[in-house]
């Protein structure tokens, strides 16, 4: 190797890329590796990083990887499985415990190298079922986490330990996700302190080898772009311009039935003020789209029905064009490929639309070009910018290729339900809030310990304890109440009792209503000026009825985020949340409104 180098393994976490991306940002240069690859192939890094995983350590479910990578005098610093595993190699004891999610406190009882500038108290980012309970020889217990949900009364022991003379170290927590304070401060003494590389490496002239990398790809072929309009077709669109030229790129807007209200108009206005107006093709592909979710109320079923039917249109029209050979193009970014279970090791948490097993196949017949695809939301709006783009096409909230299709939520009348249970334990964790909990016959997907979970959300009802209360208590509920990954706030202030399931499916009714709502939303939030402290926003139909009343429980999804692998809910204020809830309530359909309280992990930001 000729330049500094920190080799990032990949157990198959949800973050794994963005730990690169955070090292590269501090100037050195790091690369993704395979666990299993030769541990000779290791020696010449400067420094190694274990990744979490979807696996669990205490039960040796990933066996296979190069363990001696550890055994090369080499720095190491592993991150939740990453770290139990570096406990686990030097004879440490690694158990399935107490679970912990999103926000906790860091305790720091021991100064280190690695932990250098930071306080003695930090809030870090949980995501896992195993804890390391025994510490090597030679190891010391750096730091302890509390809850941040219960009153810090828990302490989960040894969330970070070391060997100095070994120069491994291992966090519990996730260092590489913004919601960890003092993670990139931790990531630079690792790099520079600790492995001792200079801030040589720089992304130099992103635009330009992005488009010689098309190019390249590419050849003397054309491009059918599938461009929504959002930013990350948005900037591909741009670089292939400039790579191929207007004349060999087709820019394909597909109305799937699922967009918001005069979304497809507002796009094409948008593409044409930016000069790609003449490749731009519009279709009405909706019925297409309905007929393909007609009866499916499976989430995954309904994202790969989706996504079937993306590719289907898009033969359909590159036939017409006689484009038949062209390179499928797409906006693909990073967080699409890992959430579908994109790595060798990574689990599914949901299949986005730009990642069906048909798209999978085009891709290895080598038909689909992606120039985006290993970057996240903030790195391809700083992409946009150095393309010249306006802040208003790279600036907008993110919105799901599948788009309202996977907020309104379906479900059957055989749906399984413990509400006995859940009702039991909810009321236990409650006890002395103010607050009743209601677990609703719907379930949610989510992310707990880099696993997809399909579970229930629970509708917290009483007075409002503040908004600071209640992500506290969602950020409990979710850890202590196993079937729980999601927690609401009912703001319509009717107080329900009963929630009952009205089985039903994606239809153009449930989604011409959606249309409205979400429109509702998008506007009181621009008119409080929200839109740049909320990150996105997705208003969601769950088909219940409350105590009688109506046939929808509405669900409002504020969120801030940058890279979207981690989120915390954004309150909206007390005037937005009021105006939002008035102008709902008055649709006969709608029996109630809620706002969602939970981070991701361990809820996903879409429901679906």
């Amino acid at each position: 190797m000729n330049r500094d180098s920190i080799a990032v393994l990949d157990f198959g976490g949800q973050y794994v890329h963005l730990i690169a991306t955070k090292i590269r940002a501090l100037g050195v240069h790091a690369e993704i590796r395979d666990p299993e690859d030769p541990v000779e192939s290791f020696r010449d890094y400067r420094g190694l990083v274990l990744s979490g995983s979807p696996a669990l350590s205490s039960f040796d479910d990933d066996v296979g990887w190069s363990r001696g990578v550890l055994d090369l005098e080499i720095p190491a610093l592993g991150f939740c499985f990453g770290h139990q595993e570096i406990a686990k190699h030097a004879g440490g004891t690694v158990e399935h415990t107490k679970r912990e999610y999103g926000a906790a406190k860091l305790e720091i009882v021991e100064r280190s190298p690695l932990f250098e500038g930071l306080e003695s108290e930090e809030t870090v980012w949980m995501s896992h079922g195993d804890s390391v309970t025994v510490i090597p020889d030679d190891f010391v217990e750096l730091g302890y986490s509390t809850d941040s949900g219960n009153g810090g009364s828990h302490r989960h022991r040894n969330a970070a330990i070391a060997s100095e003379t070994r120069r491994h170290y291992g966090l519990q927590f996730h260092p590489e996700v913004d919601d960890t304070v003092c993670g990139v401060k931790i990531l630079e003494n690792f790099a520079r302190t600790i492995c001792g590389v200079k801030s040589t490496w720089a992304v130099a002239n992103q635009v330009e080898e992005r488009i010689a990398q098309i190019r390249e790809e590419v050849g003397d072929r054309s491009v059918l772009l599938l461009a929504s309009g959002g930013v990350d077709s948005t900037v591909a669109a741009m670089l292939f311009q400039r790579a191929i030229g207007a004349d060999r790129l087709t820019l394909l807007h597909i109305d799937n039935g699922f967009m918001r209200k005069n979304e497809s108009a507002g796009v094409e206005r948008m593409l044409t003020s930016l000069g790609l107006g003449e490749s731009l093709r519009v279709v009405d592909a909706s019925s297409d789209f309905l007929r393909a979710l007609e009866g499916l109320t499976d989430p995954e079923h309904k994202r790969k029905a989706i996504g079937d039917t993306f590719i289907g249109v898009f033969e359909r029209e590159a036939a017409s064009l006689e484009l038949e050979n062209a390179l499928l193009g797409q906006g693909t970014i990073y967080p699409d490929t890992i959430e579908t279970g994109g790595t060798k090791r990574s689990d599914v948490i949901k299949t986005h639309h730009n990642r069906v097993p048909l798209v999978r196949e085009m891709q290895k017949a080598g038909r689909v070009s992606e120039p985006l695809a290993d970057l996240y939301k903030v790195e391809v709006r700083e992409l946009g910018r150095a393309l010249g783009l306006d802040p208003s096409a790279i600036d907008r909230h993110p919105f799901p290729g599948p788009g309202l299709g996977i907020r309104v939520a379906a479900a059957s009348e055989h749906e399984s339900f413990d509400g006995a249970r859940l009702g039991h334990e909810v009321a236990g964790e409650l006890e002395g809030t103010g607050l009743r909990g209601l677990p609703l016959p719907v379930r949610s997907v989510g992310v707990k310990a880099d696993l997809r979970s399909y579970e229930h959300p629970v509708l917290l009802i009483g007075d409002d304890p503040g908004w600071e209360a209640l992500t506290g208590i969602a950020t409990s509920m979710t850890k202590q109440v196993h079937g729980i990954n999601r927690c609401l706030f009912e703001l319509s202030g009717r107080r329900p009792k009963v929630a009952e399931l009205v089985p039903a499916a994606v239809t153009r009714k449930r989604l011409d209503l959606l249309r409205e709502l979400d429109h509702i939303v998008m506007s009181a939030l621009e008119r409080h000026g929200l839109m740049r402290t909320v990150w996105q926003c997705p208003t969601v139909l769950t088909p219940l009825r409350l105590d009688g009343e109506g046939t929808e429980l509405v669900v409002v999804r504020p969120v801030a985020s940058e890279r979207a692998m981690t989120a915390r809910p954004a309150w909206i204020g007390e005037a937005c949340a009021a105006e939002i809830t008035e102008a709902l309530m008055r649709f006969d359909a709608v029996g109630g409104v809620a706002i969602d309280a939970t981070t991701k992990p361990p809820a996903t930001i879409e429901w679906e």
